[in-house]
């Protein structure tokens, strides 16, 4: 389920970010990302991405990230490590998964990552648990 056509987004105070390889809608506590069929999310795209998260929410700013995985495409997992060493700006990811082979690329990203990532498979999943997480409460 696209982000736009879930409940959530009806209260949720977010601002959309269109990008050529995707759509980020940055909340409060987190950002979600729905990128587009067929991408390869490269570190390139990934720094894009993390400039326009900094310009929003600010410099030394901790978010939440949530991968909603409603097309297929690929992502190089060390980007989690490249982020983790020169940005530090995220400090848990959940990436909804809707099919088998998005479940076992979450797993080979989860080994990459220095950062809590669950695997969730549904949005309302994913947010509640970002929702949850100590580092905002």
């Amino acid at each position: 389920m696209r982000f736009v056509n879930y409940s959530y987004s009806e209260t949720a105070n977010y601002t959309k970010l269109e990008m050529p390889f995707g759509t980020y809608y940055l909340c409060d506590k987190f950002f979600i990302g729905e990128l587009n069929e067929g991408v390869h999310f490269d570190w390139k795209k990934t720094e894009q991405v993390v400039k326009k998260i900094i310009e929003h929410y600010g410099k030394g700013t901790k978010i939440g990230f949530i991968s909603n995985r409603i097309n297929h495409y690929s992502i190089d997992p060390s980007n989690w490590t490249k982020i983790a060493e020169n940005y530090n700006l995220i400090i848990a990811s959940a990436i909804v998964m809707y099919n088998n082979s998005t479940y076992m690329n979450a797993s080979i990203e989860k080994q990459f990552a220095k950062i809590s990532i669950k695997r969730c498979m549904s949005l309302q999943e994913a947010i509640v648990w970002m929702l949850s997480l100590k580092e905002f409460n």
